[in-house]
């Protein structure tokens, strides 16, 4: 598809999802890949359950109108993300733990 050919709307979701992209990548570089691998010096929860957390904080932050400077939507919308991310690096994972029958 030619970007001549979107529509206005079309343009921005692209644009939006770039910005997702950007930022993303961003706070990778910045902070490690901590969201997929993290370091777990206080927590030992697993990766998936962190990002939820994260998530859960982010909502909270939402619902009480508490976003201290920060783009709450476009960090939940990071975090979903990441979480997709999460969950698709461990499905391989939950196949090989199911029992074999043959």
């Amino acid at each position: 598809m030619m970007a001549s050919s979107l529509s206005a709307a079309q343009e921005m979701i692209r644009a939006e999802c770039r910005e997702v992209e950007r930022i993303l990548l961003a706070k990778n570089a910045a902070y490690g890949n901590s969201a997929l691998q993290p370091v777990r010096i206080f927590s030992k929860a697993g990766a998936i359950e962190q990002i939820r957390v994260r998530i859960d904080d982010k909502l909270s932050r939402m619902a009480r109108g508490q976003a201290a400077g920060e783009d709450v939507s476009l960090d939940l919308i990071g975090y979903l993300v990441l979480l997709r991310i999460a969950e698709r690096a461990e499905e391989p994972n939950v196949h090989d733990r199911r029992p074999h029958t043959s």
